[in-house]
């Protein structure tokens, strides 16, 4: 059961549009969390990375219950709005107090960062996992789920760069005692709040502007037990059948790999614009600008690409090109063929590289979440289950996992190398020359290069359109019966 003929435009449009609550969360998670803690706050790497990491392991359990939960709900709001709406305050608060630590020392701000990382990433939880469901279930159409995903991955990524512009134009501006204003702890609390505020108002309208699909989405028709001991039972349940999926199982691993090397740069990122290629804070927002517009660009032409190649195409020249383009300036930097950082080139080549990244490494994306659902259909011809949340709930685990997992192996990285941490560390002339190479071989080389395995893993992936069509009308038929 899905929106009979074409959805709204309204109705992407405020599907979408809650996806840019989930980009500010990444935006501020990915380039200023590790940060904070490490540079600015002080805190050893290696400590602020497993802190962030510590939630990988909560995502493993708290994404699929989400899923599993929301897949077995019954309310006039259906199964996936509920979660919508309960996750709202609780994500908004949680962030807050993330970015505004009220415990000084090192192993009070370790536990300060477990809890408040934690709760904001189960929050996030509770709305992205029924959110990503909801997609799947609002058409079954081959090009319309690949146009939904791509107004969720515009909007995705229009979040993650209002993020760095919000932060690096606003509340991260020099002043006499911080020409890096990132260095600033005092402006951080103020960040937070606005994107808090920022995040529940869109998710807030995601949510009731999508209400209108509710009476054509599948319901839940018998009733399960909430109990604590059986929705642990279920959960487990449903992720060992989610995992029988062949073709779900090898797209998890590959997206898995890249989502954790996509962590690793995340992490890296303000580190490397302002001691390796010694970029002033506007020539960090073009740069970090660049990736969204050219993802942006690129999702508009992903409906025409995957029509005529295919999607596992699409997903394996995104994965590709994204390790390409990642470890490209770095290497050739080291080469010593490319300009010098005060170079007038530099500039419009690093924000080139990644308008391209960004436009390439989308068809990627946007195959990802049409694929997920095309499995769900799979599974469901294959059991008779329709569970889109626990299929979501793994594709969710593994693009968290980016930031729990990234966070790690860069705290680990940074303690390796001996980064030098503090907010005395101001421009590159701070960091002793061989620390600032091996900080670009971790950033770029060395974790871009597992790329190969994620392909590896996307050649095993078999659903085809035609074999999609195939499952749907067979679906068709079970349904009418």
């Amino acid at each position: 059961m899905a929106v009979p003929g074409k959805l709204r435009f309204d109705v992407k449009l405020a599907f979408g549009v809650g996806q840019l609550g989930e980009g500010l969360k990444n935006g501020a998670f990915g380039i200023f969390l590790l940060f904070y803690y490490n540079q600015v706050l002080g805190m050893p790497g290696t400590l602020a990375g497993i802190a962030v990491g510590t939630a990988v392991v909560v995502d493993a359990f708290t994404d699929p219950l989400a899923g599993s939960l929301s897949d077995h709900w019954r309310s006039r709001l259906g199964r996936r709005h509920p979660f919508m709406y309960a996750s709202i305050l609780p994500l908004a608060v949680s962030f807050f107090f993330l970015f505004n630590p009220m415990v000084s020392g090192d192993w009070a701000l370790f536990a300060w960062l477990v809890v408040f990382a934690n709760a904001t990433r189960t929050s996030i939880s509770l709305y992205y996992v029924p959110h990503n469901a909801l997609g799947a279930e609002m058409t079954e159409d081959f090009d319309e789920r690949t146009a939904l995903v791509g107004y969720r991955t515009f909007f995705g990524h229009l979040g993650h760069l209002l993020a760095v512009i919000i932060g690096m134009a606003v509340f991260f501006s020099a002043t006499p005692e911080f020409e890096n204003g990132q260095l600033n702890a005092e402006a951080y609390p103020p960040y937070a709040a606005t994107l808090a505020v920022a995040m529940a108002a869109v998710i807030l309208w995601s949510a009731w502007g999508t209400r209108s699909v509710i009476p054509h989405l599948p319901a839940v028709t018998e009733r399960v037990s909430f109990h604590a001991l059986a929705v642990t039972r279920r959960v487990f349940s449903d992720i060992a059948t989610a995992m029988r999926c062949g073709s779900f199982r090898w797209l998890f691993s590959g997206i898995l790999i890249v989502f954790v090397m996509v962590g690793v740069d995340g992490a890296l990122n303000i580190y490397i614009y302002t001691y390796f290629w010694e970029l002033t804070r506007t020539e960090i927002i073009l740069v970090v600008a660049g990736y969204p517009i050219g993802v942006m660009f690129g999702a508009m032409f992903s409906a025409r690409i995957f029509a005529r190649w295919g999607k596992r195409a699409g997903i394996m020249f995104g994965a590709g090109s994204w390790a390409f383009w990642q470890i490209l300036p770095v290497a050739l930097r080291l080469a010593g063929w490319f300009p010098e950082n005060a170079d007038a080139l530099l500039l419009p080549l690093l924000v080139g590289i990644r308008v391209i990244q960004g436009a390439s490494t989308v068809q990627a994306n946007v195959a990802l979440g049409s694929m997920v659902a095309d499995t769900a259909d799979e599974h469901e011809l294959d059991t008779g289950r329709r569970q889109e949340g626990v299929f979501f709930a793994a594709s969710s685990f593994s693009q968290k996992a980016a930031s729990g997992m990234g966070n790690i192996v860069a705290g680990f990285a940074l303690d390796l190398i001996d980064w030098p941490r503090g907010t005395h560390i101001r421009t590159a002339a701070d960091v002793p020359p061989q620390t600032l190479v091996d900080l670009g071989l971790v950033y770029g080389p060395y974790v871009a290069g597992f790329a190969v395995v994620s392909l590896w893993c996307f050649t095993h992936y078999r659903l085809t359109r035609e074999r999609h069509e195939e499952i749907l009308a067979e679906l068709a038929l079970r349904r009418a019966s």
